[in-house]
């Protein structure tokens, strides 16, 4: 991460001929004076954020420039064990992508070396007859990369752990199991009255409820985490289209949240908001969830404050939804 300013459109200096440097790393050469933030740059930004799952705002924020940095790296390039602050980037995700395909339940493809990860590349290193020390160094990449290609689709061990825990919070009870369910809530500050009315939608049918009221997607994410619940929903207010967004990344689609924003585009369609679509993204707050997780960018924002009850009701009606029938192919 940069220690100083991020660079902003019109700027010049060295920063900016970092986040050039970054970009044409990561295969989006800005074709622009390599010193000066122009237009140019801010298409190269847009498509890289397209590319990446990020909000394509073509604006070079904290997300966006830790992205360039985790895109920077390839396995191999350097060593690769568990530390604090947690290890990101492509070759974490290529490692993981690498392992679920050979078998070994590294977590879901995130591209952060946390504590499921050691553990699939301990069991690999051991199944290999390799140092079994969790450090993903030069004898270990070879070893995967002699063993199989990487994984492109949904079949990983991670994706299957999913499902099955899915299939278990299937409710034969509908309606009336309510008391069972986890849901922990959240927003960035710009919904709060939407969120605090499911919220009492949720708690007065029985649910339990972690509000969440923090504008730091990661301290969110930990929070969610440590609670434990079944599912996360989060929702901010949008200038121009209602999007229902879902953890996807290559290697690895989050099948739980694709079908709640499935769910929750079709109870909102209607609603006064823009046609809700959904889509499947790479922000923070659905990377770093390790439960389902969605967060909706909904608009326009005088719907979301006069209609909040009608839309707090449609939320409910989608979770309850989901809690039936948790997989798109369960529909």
């Amino acid at each position: 991460m940069s220690s100083g300013p991020l660079p902003r459109h019109g700027d010049q200096g060295a920063v900016v001929a970092d986040l050039h440097r970054l970009l044409a790393r990561a295969g989006f050469d800005a074709d622009s004076d390599s010193t000066t933030f122009d237009d140019a740059t801010v298409e190269a930004l847009r498509r890289f954020q397209r590319s990446r799952g990020l909000i394509d705002d073509g604006v070079c924020g904290p997300v966006t420039w830790a992205a360039l940095v985790e895109a920077s790296n390839r396995l191999g390039d350097r060593m690769l064990y568990l530390r604090s602050p947690m290890t990101r980037g492509d070759d974490v995700a290529e490692l993981q992508q690498r392992l679920g395909a050979l078998g070994f339940d590294a977590g879901r493809v995130d591209g952060i070396f946390g504590p499921d990860t050691e553990r699939a590349v301990r069991d690999f290193q051991h199944n290999c007859g390799l140092v079994t020390d969790g450090v993903v160094g030069r004898d270990t990449v070879a070893a995967l990369q002699r063993l199989g290609g990487r994984s492109t689709g949904s079949h990983t061990v991670a994706a299957v752990r999913e499902r099955e825990r899915l299939r278990a919070l299937v409710d034969a009870e509908g309606s009336t199991a309510w008391h069972r369910r986890r849901i922990v809530l959240g927003h960035g500050g710009s919904s709060p009255a939407l969120i605090a009315a499911l919220a009492r939608l949720l708690r007065s049918r029985g649910a339990q409820v972690l509000d969440l009221h923090d504008p730091d997607p990661h301290r969110q994410a930990r929070a969610a985490n440590t609670w434990g619940g079944d599912v996360y929903l989060g929702a901010t207010l949008a200038t121009d289209e209602s999007l229902v967004t879902f953890f996807s990344t290559t290697g690895f689609t989050s099948e739980g949240g694709r079908a709640l924003a499935a769910r929750v585009a079709r109870r909102l369609d209607g609603t006064g908001l823009v046609a809700p679509r959904p889509v499947g993204l790479r922000l923070p707050i659905l990377r770093e969830t390790r439960m389902p997780a969605i967060w909706c960018r909904l608009a326009p924002a005088r719907v979301v404050v006069t209609h909040q009850s009608r839309l707090a009701a449609g939320l409910m009606a989608a979770l309850d939804d989901w809690y039936r029938c948790p997989l798109d192919d369960d529909a």
